[in-house]
């Protein structure tokens, strides 16, 4: 539940950034936005970074462009929230190895189920599930914390696919309106029966600028996944090395 909470502040803040964007654009008349153009142009200045992206968002098409903004929004609020539940499920395991470890040797399994229920992270999930069955044995204990090192891996994992699902889907769409473009174009030759350039310009435009959107969003949206991969994967090899080390901690405990 908080994880969902975690999601929908994420989405929400940034659908509203997108629906601020998106009134100052509808506020603006379309030959006003020209004009500001012309204007810098005209002076020497260069155009404001805000100005250029409204203006091309416009004449990219406002429903190709407005589905890959969407991809953007949403594939970002995912990938900030496992970003979040990553960077919450960080753990000092070497600290938590020896409270675990003096827990044990003070109070028993029971002292050491009360450091794990009050600390944070997978490590601490699969040290509890571990001293759940410490009275059927290391060999039990040991299988346990393999099957539900697995578990605790899903649960990072989760929503990665739609991430990867996004990274695909923001290309294509710009692809597609590429075509679109094309298609426009063509139907402006067919109409005026003439190939000049100012009757292929405006879907040749639409075209490009589409292409260009989808591929901006996909790489953005690479750059966040290929991060979480690698915290995922930090978080797995502590908790691989973690385990082995709480098995030997156990194999100790039974031995006393």
């Amino acid at each position: 539940m908080k994880k969902f909470f975690m999601f929908l502040a994420v989405a929400g803040l940034l659908t509203f950034t997108a629906s601020i964007v998106s009134a100052q654009e509808a506020s603006a008349p379309a030959d006003e936005q020209e004009e500001v153009v012309d204007l810098f142009a005209g002076s020497g200045e260069e155009v404001p970074l805000h100005q250029a992206l409204k203006t091309k968002f416009i004449e990219g098409g406002a429903g190709f462009m407005s589905l890959i903004i969407i991809c953007l929004i949403i594939g970002m609020a995912l990938a900030i929230e496992r970003i979040l539940y990553l960077a919450f499920s960080k753990t000092n395991t070497t600290k938590l190895l020896e409270d675990v470890e003096a827990a044990l040797a003070k109070g028993g399994i029971e002292e050491a189920k009360k450091v794990c229920r009050e600390t944070r992270g997978p490590v601490a999930s699969i040290f509890y599930q571990g001293l759940l069955r410490a009275d059927q044995g290391v060999d039990v204990v040991e299988k346990t914390i393999v099957s539900y090192g697995g578990v605790q891996m899903s649960l990072m994992e989760n929503g990665l696919s739609w991430i990867g699902l996004f990274i695909s889907i923001a290309p294509s769409l710009g692809f597609l309106g590429t075509v679109i473009g094309m298609i426009q174009a063509f139907d402006a030759i067919q109409a005026a029966g003439d190939i000049s350039p100012n009757v292929v310009a405006g879907g040749m435009k639409v075209a490009l600028i589409t292409t260009v959107g989808g591929l901006i969003v996909a790489m953005i949206l690479q750059i966040f996944y290929n991060y979480i991969i690698a915290k995922i994967d930090s978080l797995s090899i502590d908790m691989e090395d973690s385990s082995i080390r709480f098995v030997d901690a156990m194999v100790k405990y039974n031995k006393k």
